[in-house]
């Protein structure tokens, strides 16, 4: 009987010590605590506000460039392409939004635009390259060789770019005999469709439209490999090629601009620009366009690997002046 009250009072004892320490706990931490959090939540709410006004305020910054840009670009592209014929490449997942915006600011250059080569994912499949090389070993002319080391993108470029641009520009609008019904035939194998029938007059001049996001997944390096093949073709096959598309700040495998640019060779001879989705990135475009009608290359935008935002403004001759000598 001893034992359990002992046990009984000392189990209400701890019970009691509990709910006294419990009570004077919050008594005395309740304002400091309540003080603290409350400063902290004030604090997070102030710098929040902040931000999201420098947000809107570089929003609306941006807003008014944009339409500033707009607003000039017919003047600052106005003839810079006069006469030269431009195909667009479309790669699977690229914007049409850019690739419309794209096609006006050209036409205000006064540039032509042939018609559109759509590449399908099957192109881009590296399970289906023997039914790519077949085609290429069947449709390719005879006096047509690549180098021991191209791969199968290399070569169905290659040939693609023989029937669709050309680096003569005496040649330009006219079809290339020599590759008659090859497009009807990539078109068949689901391998890209066409628009406007662009190989029914070649063009001078390239632009070649990344995919919005980098590709994904364990063949996302070689995806991109494939669209850099394609562009260093048409490049190789016509007075020139910019690849075009969105800025990305850090190295992916799947993004093709960025293997462009790491790669020493091709970024010597093709040029990239990562902002084509913005009204300065198109002008920047047409003058990377001239840039390549000139036998240069560059890398521009604002993502990573990007030389410069834009090609260097190339000053024109001086004229010359004569000076009178009198009696």
């Amino acid at each position: 009987m001893i034992d359990f009250r002992y046990h009984l009072v000392s189990i209400v004892a701890i019970f009691l010590a509990l709910a006294v320490g419990i009570v004077l706990g919050t008594t005395l931490l309740q304002d400091p605590a309540l003080d603290l959090a409350k400063r902290t939540s004030d604090e997070l709410k102030s710098a929040n506000d902040g931000l999201r006004a420098d947000l809107d305020t570089l929003r609306g910054r941006e807003s008014g460039n944009d339409a500033f840009i707009i607003a000039q670009t017919p003047e600052l592209v106005a003839g810079d392409l006069t006469g030269q014929k431009v195909l667009f490449i479309e790669s699977p997942g690229s914007s049409a939004s850019v690739r419309e915006a794209t096609q006006q600011v050209i036409e205000q250059a006064g540039a032509d635009v042939t018609g559109r080569l759509i590449l399908t994912e099957k192109f881009l499949d590296p399970t289906g390259t023997g039914v790519i090389d077949g085609l290429v070993n069947q449709l390719k002319p005879a006096n047509m060789m690549f180098a021991p080391t191209s791969t199968s993108w290399d070569r169905a470029a290659t040939l693609l770019a023989s029937a669709l641009v050309t680096g003569d520009p005496a040649q330009a609008s006219t079809p290339n005999t020599t590759t008659l019904n090859m497009i009807d035939t990539f078109e068949t194998g689901g391998l890209l469709t066409t628009e406007d029938d662009p190989d029914k007059e070649r063009a001078t001049l390239a632009v070649m439209f990344a995919p919005e996001k980098p590709y994904e997944g364990d063949n996302a390096e070689t995806l991109a490999g494939a669209l850099v093949s394609v562009a260093n073709a048409f490049d190789a096959g016509g007075k020139g090629a910019v690849l075009a598309g969105a800025p990305v700040t850090a190295a992916v495998p799947g993004d093709p601009i960025g293997a462009v640019r790491d790669d020493g060779e091709i970024s010597k001879r093709v040029t990239t620009v990562d902002s084509a989705d913005m009204p300065m990135g198109r002008v920047t475009i047409i003058s990377s366009l001239r840039e390549q009608l000139a036998g240069r290359a560059g890398q521009y935008g604002i993502g990573k690997g990007a030389s410069a935002p834009q090609p260097a403004a190339t000053s024109p001759s001086p004229t010359p002046t004569t000076t009178q000598t009198g009696s």
